[in-house]
Formats: structure tokens, sequence, C-alpha cells
């Protein structure tokens, strides 16, 4: 595939939320892995500007999945349910995929 051709809106907004959920996902093992730990700390280790960290934790706060400490970000007991519930999505977005590219053919 020439990577000279611009791609459709659809397919550039699909591919976007998938980064961000990519961002989202390597924010939240590097939480689980190092808490607590800090905006900086995070930027740092991940080499992301700081407010695309401060975007992740924030929507994973808004789920519940980590909390804010004095001491930096912490994993919730949530964070069990939601992989799960977050690789039964992926699962099915996978298989609608799938599903999608056989109605191309």
């Amino acid at each position: 595939m020439s990577t000279d051709r611009k791609k459709s809106a659809l397919s550039s907004k699909i591919e976007k939320e998938i980064r961000i959920l990519e961002r989202h996902i390597l924010l939240l093992k590097t939480v689980r892995k190092e808490e607590p730990i800090g905006i900086i700390r995070l930027s740092e280790l991940l080499k992301l500007p700081e407010h695309k960290v401060r975007y992740s934790l924030r929507i994973l706060q808004q789920d519940g999945i980590i909390d804010p400490t004095p001491e930096g970000a912490v994993t919730t007991p949530k964070v069990r349910e939601f992989l799960a519930e977050l690789t039964e999505s992926l699962e099915h977005f996978s298989t609608a995929v799938s599903t999608l590219r056989e109605t191309l053919k």
C-alpha cells in the first residue's frame, strides 16, 4: 500500500481512536507496574507529552480505573474488571472488522 495515498476520513478517525486507546492501555500498564507514579515520570518513561499523559489519566480516572494520590496515580480494584471488559470488547471489534472485510470482497 502506498504511503502517499490520502486516507479517508472514516479510516483516519478509526486509526486515531485506536492510537488513543493504545496510549491509554500503555499508560495503565505503566501505572500498574510503577504505582504510585506522577505525570512527569509517566511522560518521561513513555516519551509522551505531559498533556497527553494528563488526558489519558483523566479518562482512566473517569472510568474508575485509577485514582490520583499525593504520591501519584494508582490503580483501583476495578482494573481487573475493566481489562476483562476491554478484552471482550476487542474480541467483538475483531469479529466486526472481519465481517466488514468480508462484505468488501
